[in-house]
């Protein structure tokens, strides 16, 4: 782990003193990271999330959940290429290891774009926490040589499918020597999480400007995602408490015609809020704090 320069923020009600690297920029205190999900569902598994609601029978292939996933890959995610083009923001886009295998072009316009690419696991039915130790680790190898393959580019940030690791995932990480590791709900800012095996950045994730349990689990409107962000950036201008959050869509979800427009608008509004807000994603991150 390199060295890093660092300032301090002193919080006046309460005297507490937070490092921050010097690649924060001064003045801001919401570092605000760009996420876009892109993922894969192995057959016959569907999306447990879905637009109908109503759970089919069990044993019963819920087809209307594939296709409505399915949008991601084939018209989502180059609507969501186009808002980051359009405003020259650079994204980390999570990407299930199977969807590389299957869409590598749609990957590797990605990566040509200069977004950073992180692993979200092989597909999104199977969690870490329900897997032993041997089956994620295969898992990771794999999904990693999938998107090397699509991409020339090895991932070196991973979120985990629901963002529920195993105990071993962290270890796992560290092994195949990622930098940066998603999984953490706990803090306001990254932190070096040190293991055996070696070093890796928490990273913290935010849930609330999140597309999938903001419209899909809660039934919110495109409205309430900018607004809700925008009363966030407010927030920030009356703290003294830096922090991180999130603005993450996924491409079957808001990557859709009917709702992209509110993921552009996040950004331009972000943009607004320079005097306090850093407009940024995970993989920056991660490079200020390693």
């Amino acid at each position: 782990m390199r060295n890093r320069s660092h300032r301090t923020i002193e919080n006046e009600d309460r005297g507490i003193v937070r490092d921050l690297p010097s690649a924060w920029p001064a003045g801001r205190m919401l570092a605000v990271s760009v996420n876009v999900m892109l993922e894969q569902w192995a057959e016959p598994a569907a999306p447990g999330l879905g637009p109908m609601g109503n759970p089919l029978r069990a044993g019963v292939i819920d087809t209307q959940a594939q296709s409505w996933a399915a949008y991601g890959p084939q018209a989502g995610a180059y609507r969501i290429l186009d808002v980051l083009a359009e405003l020259d923001v650079s994204a980390v886009f999570y990407v299930s290891g199977l969807l590389a295998e299957r869409h590598p072009q749609l990957v590797r316009e990605i990566a040509k774009a200069k977004h950073a690419l992180g692993a979200h696991g092989w597909s999104q039915d199977v969690v870490p926490a329900y897997q032993n130790q041997e089956a994620e680790h295969t898992d990771l190898v794999r999904s990693l040589r999938a998107m090397e393959l699509a991409s020339g580019t090895r991932p070196v940030g991973y979120l985990s499918p629901r963002c529920t690791p195993s105990k071993a995932t962290a270890a796992l990480l560290v092994k195949e020597h990622f930098n940066w590791h998603a999984d953490y709900f706990d803090r306001d800012l990254p932190r070096t999480m040190r293991h055996p095996e070696g070093s890796i950045v928490a990273m913290p994730f935010t849930m609330e400007i999140n597309d999938l349990p903001h419209a899909v689990r809660y039934g919110n409107d495109p409205a309430s995602f900018v607004s809700m962000l925008e009363g966030a950036l407010n927030a920030a201008r009356r703290s003294k408490r830096p922090a991180c959050i999130d603005i993450t869509v996924h491409a079957h979800v808001y990557g859709r015609a009917t709702s992209v427009w509110a993921f552009r608008e996040a950004l331009r509004l972000t943009k607004e809020y320079d005097d306090v807000a850093w407009l940024t994603n995970h993989a920056n991150l991660a490079l200020a704090f390693t």
